[in-house]
């Protein structure tokens, strides 16, 4: 299997993405009671807690990155990813293998 990209995005409203570096390990968690978006996954950087969520919209998800929708099923409750590419309009991230539901 490939490896599975993703956008981490809504940093701006938690501590910005200037100290995300490529390499960083992060922790996804999902958020079913989410009031706004049902497939929501939150995404946690230890030491610092929440930092944003995985993109879910066609006008957030960068490129060939997945949405949180079409991850959403692929793990469990929680997850391990790590920073792959921080750019201005979002953060690259790429999902751990060993955090796939087989």
């Amino acid at each position: 299997m490939s490896k599975i990209y993703f956008t981490l995005i809504g940093t701006r409203y938690y501590h910005g993405n200037d100290f995300l570096k490529p390499g960083m390990k992060l922790k996804l968690k999902k958020e079913p009671d989410n009031k706004y978006d049902k497939e929501a996954i939150l995404v946690m950087l230890e030491g610092i807690g929440e930092i944003g969520h995985v993109a879910n919209s066609t006008y957030t998800v960068i490129g060939e990155s997945m949405s949180a929708g079409r991850i959403y099923d692929k793990i469990g409750d929680t997850a391990k990813a790590k920073v792959v590419h921080v750019i201005e309009h979002g953060t690259i991230c790429s999902l751990s293998k060993k955090s796939l539901i087989v």
